[in-house]
């Protein structure tokens, strides 16, 4: 074995971003993108089979498992590294882009675990890097949405925590293979996977973080938490039927508030739950088909939805505007960005030719081969509102409909490189899916592009365009908040806590005041018979303590000789 397989991937991009700030400004761009290239090479370096153990608390500890569904994800997660940190070399926030580093390294670190304990510490090393990368942005706004988002995940890693001991308890193992949701300590585990996931009820954590980050932040913020959601699901719990309803419930959640959404990386951060959503269902039905779906659309989510957030971020990085109100007419300065934002859309439409559809396909195919006809409906349905949501509404209203008036030049190179490598892919891997099946965990049976899977798609996405643009008027956004399930933890709590105060306060002042009340009572009490005046201190004469001394002994005598 040589000494490169020695070293763990995750290692290598966690030491990374613990480096940067030792590393010369001249210098730290080339260490942005050599370190999770590194990275990369590492994890094609390891041999599949390959495991590293070692032994804490008589517990066997599996820091490195190597196989064809971890080395899927290690490699889309240390893409996205790659490509995010290119597109982020204008960022000047050096806290951020090591925070990215040590977050993409803790995804990884995931993906290779083979135990629940080691599971666990990267997943906590994760909620700190993504929390870091969103409260860089320096903001007010960014602060406390970190802040929320730092205590939702400390709640989810708490939950995923307890699960986890109370499932050592129950079966005395770590190892990190299938269960099923049947005993607390399972069920706590999968509630404490899906809070990463976004799954209900507390997906709204999701877009209320994500577009507080900066124009780059977001990006990374796409690619790691959610999709390592979906990584340890597919690991941990294969055919788990209540994943079915969890993700239908995702899918749809993400589209009708994409589109009373008019925050344009809002749009698209509920879309990233739409979309996990596909892969949870996916993970649900559980047949080898609908697995390796979930795992390829996984892979191919990452890609578009960088892309398509990047393009957010190259508008908002040139214009320093978010809302679809405010936007409009780019294409004109933009043409680039303006056709990797449709690239993007279009894959996450799943358009033949594109990525999306080579891998989403996959999912609603193995619906319909299990006999889940009202889940093939639904899937299909949801894809023509995806189609509607990021696919046709994010880029019409940003770089179409009414023109703005402002013209703000393209993004500088390296954002533009960014998006060009991911626009190639999504289009590259939509027209030869072939290097993607190979990766997948199990062998691929299956042609994306037949007659009837086309035409299918085709004609949804037509009507739903077609829909768009009848109901164009109602589509249009204005200045208004959609009130989601976060407003019981940012406004409703606090209210409430406030009426709580308002009816503890007094009963907590009247038994303050009743308590102080006896205790001044009590002292005056015992002042009054052990103080200077009191019966017991005042002086006794000689006299009166020899007749109580008599008395005493005279009774003694009494009781010793009556006793028997």
């Amino acid at each position: 074995m040589t000494a490169s397989l020695m070293i763990h991937p995750s290692l290598v991009m966690i030491a990374g971003g613990l480096l940067l700030a030792f590393v010369p400004q001249r210098l730290r761009s080339a260490f942005l993108l050599l370190v999770p290239t590194l990275a990369l090479a590492t994890i094609w370096s390891l041999p599949e089979g390959m495991s590293l153990q070692t032994r804490f608390l008589d517990f066997e500890i599996t820091v490195l498992r190597v196989d064809a569904l971890s080395r899927l994800f290690a490699t889309v997660f240390s893409l996205i590294a790659i490509v995010g940190s290119l597109f982020a070399l204008k960022q000047k926030n050096d806290v951020e882009l090591a925070s990215a580093l040590i977050y993409g390294g803790s995804a990884i670190g995931v993906t290779f675990a083979g135990d629940l304990m080691t599971v666990f510490v990267f997943w906590e090393l994760m909620a700190l890097g993504s929390t870091m990368v969103i409260l860089s942005a320096g903001n007010n706004a960014a602060y406390k949405a970190s802040m929320r988002y730092f205590l939702m995940h400390l709640l989810g890693g708490v939950i995923l925590m307890i699960g986890i001991i109370t499932h050592v308890t129950e079966t005395n193992s770590i190892a990190f293979e299938a269960m099923k949701p049947e005993t607390i300590g399972t069920w706590l585990i999968l509630i404490g996977f899906l809070v990463n996931a976004g799954a209900p009820p507390v997906s709204a954590w999701l877009p209320d973080a994500y577009p507080e980050a900066s124009f780059s932040g977001t990006v990374f913020l796409s690619g790691f938490t959610t999709k390592t959601a979906v990584y340890v699901l597919l690991r941990g719990f294969p055919g788990s039927e209540i994943l079915i309803f969890v993700g239908l419930y995702m899918i749809f959640y993400g589209i009708i508030y994409a589109l009373l959404e008019n925050d344009m990386r809002r749009i698209l951060a509920y879309s990233v739950i739409n979309q996990v959503g596909f892969m949870v269902v996916g993970i649900g039905i559980g047949t080898e088909m609908a697995l390796n779906g979930a795992a390829a659309h996984a892979f191919t989510h990452i890609i578009y939805k960088g892309l398509l957030l990047m393009s957010a971020g190259a508008v908002f990085y040139m214009t320093g505007k978010r809302r679809c109100t405010d936007l409009g007419g780019l294409f004109r300065t933009m043409p680039l960005t303006t056709v990797c934002a449709i690239i993007g859309a279009l894959s996450i439409s799943s358009f033949p030719l594109t990525s999306g559809f080579i891998s989403k396909s996959m999912i609603t195919q193995a619906s319909i081969d299990q006999g889940l006809a009202p889940v093939w409906y639904l899937l299909e349905a949801a894809s023509a509102g995806v189609f509607l949501h990021a696919g046709i509404k994010f880029p019409w209203f940003v770089f179409f409909q009414k023109d703005s008036g402002m013209r703000p030049d393209e993004p500088p190179i390296s954002m533009r490189a960014a998006m060009v490598i991911f626009a190639v892919l999504c289009i590259g891997l939509g027209v030869a899916p072939g290097a993607l099946y190979a990766l997948l965990p199990y062998p691929v049976d299956y042609v994306p592009y037949t007659v009837s899977h086309v035409v299918t798609m085709l004609q949804l996405l037509l009507f739903s365009g077609l829909a768009f643009f009848v109901l164009l008027p109602m589509m249009k956004r204005t200045e208004t908040i959609s009130l989601d399930l976060d407003w019981f933890y940012r406004s409703g709590f606090p209210l409430f806590t406030k009426g709580v105060m308002a009816v503890i306060t007094p009963i907590d002042r009247g038994i303050r005041s009743a308590t102080i009340k006896f205790i001044d009572r009590a002292i005056a009490t015992i002042f009054h018979h052990t103080g200077p005046q009191g019966l017991q201190a005042r002086t006794w004469s000689v006299g009166g303590m020899v007749a109580w001394m008599i008395l005493l002994l005279g009774l003694y005598l009494v009781l010793n000789f009556t006793s028997p």
